[in-house]
């Protein structure tokens, strides 16, 4: 926390005319919500002071009804039949979002969604959160937040090689086409816009477990911690072990084709001012990394 802390505040203009921009990304259930709210408490209090915005990518989900129009579209790609996946998110609402907070105007309301209601599904509440200007820090913390476009060759690249490797470690239903992957790498050409914003990217990587026959295992253990967490909190609303496991397995793809940060063959304005936070299976950490 302390060199997350440290390393923001080095990049902070004394005399700023826009807000720091700072992207946090990792898997589902590494901390990337805990993480990005202790920073917001600890930027807030005194030495600093700051006034500080912080969103979720998940908050810029499609509406439900956006979410299965989207799953229902023909010809299905079972990666929109629910949320998560690049092409689930609102991403004209984040840019409009983010470019009113950098010109410190007006104030802003950051959208809501609730992943509890509709059994799970999720939906955007009617308000959201009123954030006064001028805002010193902007926070966008997401699992895919950084993910761009790959080339048409490396995509089959991987096709043919690391995707049927983890289908066969993760024992994964075959549930997905090259064509479905290929719709989602171009609907990532809309999110590059939204990434542009960012000053500084912050990455929680976990460290391998040997026990485990891929490094994705350990997104299904957080995850499936994170929704007996909620639903410990709200009644139980929520998804089932079932759906949990079903849920990640959406996600997977993602992570093996798009989920290099920074992508491949680009150089993103953050570049030279990452900061990679190593973790263990108990989100203990272990190291901390410039990039």
């Amino acid at each position: 926390m302390d060199a997350v802390v440290g390393h923001i505040v080095g990049q902070i203009d004394p005399n700023p005319s826009v807000p720091l921009f700072v992207a946090i990304q990792g898997p589902q259930g590494s901390g990337k919500s805990y993480l990005s709210a202790q920073l917001k408490e600890r930027l807030s209090q005194p030495p600093h002071s700051l006034n500080v915005a912080l969103l979720s990518i998940d908050d810029l989900y499609l509406p439900h009804d956006g979410l299965v129009h989207l799953a229902n579209q023909y010809p299905p790609n079972p990666l929109w039949a629910g949320r998560g996946q690049p092409g689930t998110h609102d991403v004209r609402l984040g840019v409009e979002i983010l470019h009113k907070l950098r010109t410190r105007s007006e104030k802003v309301e950051l959208p809501c969604f609730d992943k509890s209601l509709f059994n799970g599904e999720g939906d955007r509440l009617p308000s959201g959160v009123a954030v006064e200007s001028p805002v010193d820090v902007v926070i966008l913390e997401g699992w895919c937040v950084g993910f761009c476009p790959i080339s048409s060759q490396e995509l089959a690249t991987r096709w043919d090689g690391v995707w049927h490797d983890e289908i066969a470690r993760l024992d994964l239903p075959n549930f997905v086409t090259k064509p479905d992957l290929e719709r989602v790498n171009e609907t990532l050409n809309n999110y590059v816009e939204l990434w542009s914003f960012f000053d500084i990217f912050v990455q929680i990587k976990p460290a391998p477990v040997l026990e485990y026959p891929s490094k994705y295992s350990i997104v299904y253990k957080w995850r499936l911690q994170q929704e007996h967490t909620m639903k410990a909190t709200n009644g139980g609303r929520g998804m089932s072990d079932e759906g949990v496991k079903a849920f990640v397995d959406r996600y997977i793809p993602g992570y093996v084709f798009f989920g290099d940060i920074p992508a491949p063959s680009t150089t993103p304005r953050w570049a030279g001012r990452g900061l990679k936070l190593l973790i263990d299976e108990e989100r203990r950490q272990l190291g901390v990394e410039k990039f």
